[in-house]
């Protein structure tokens, strides 16, 4: 399985894309889509749409995963930030992709053990996990959202065959 892991915003979308096999991910793609910060908002999104739509076509995943949104101080930012996650989602719905959510400790959790580890622990243990990976900050971010979702495949096939 190919998944497409996305850690959205609207300055910096970071993506990554791992494959799972025999429970192990292995490390494709990754990047970082930056829509122009002086652009309106609408704008911001049909960037970030396409975007996302471009790595889908180039890397054909077969599901996508989402950080879900965090509790911000500031309102105005959570609203902002749910509008790219919005525009990430629909580029993958709209490729007949299924898009799981994740919360940001659970993601943590699933890549470094510790639900509460800062930005540079997360990038060092996807390194880690997926040689071959250089990325850094927000793809980094996106490929530790692809590692979750593939730990948690892994939980779901082995739930199902009843190990």
């Amino acid at each position: 399985m190919r998944i497409l892991g996305i850690d959205p915003g609207l300055r910096r979308c970071g993506w990554g894309v791992v494959d799972h096999r025999a429970g192990r991910a292995g490390y494709v793609a990754c990047g970082v889509i930056t829509p122009p910060t002086d652009a309106p908002l609408s704008e911001r999104l049909a960037v970030l749409h396409a975007g996302v739509a471009e790595v889908i076509a180039a890397h054909g995943p077969d599901e996508a995963a989402i950080e879900d949104t965090f509790v911000h101080v500031n309102p105005g930012s959570a609203l902002k930030l749910g509008h790219a996650r919005a525009a990430a989602m629909l580029a993958a719905a709209l490729k007949g992709l299924a898009v799981a959510e994740y919360a940001p400790r659970l993601i943590k959790q699933a890549v470094t053990g510790k639900g509460g580890a800062e930005k540079e622990q997360v990038a060092t243990m996807v390194r880690m996990l997926l040689p071959g990976a250089r990325a850094t900050a927000d793809a980094a971010d996106a490929l530790a959202v692809a590692v979750c979702h593939a730990h948690h495949a892994s939980t779901r096939t082995r739930m199902a065959l009843g190990a």
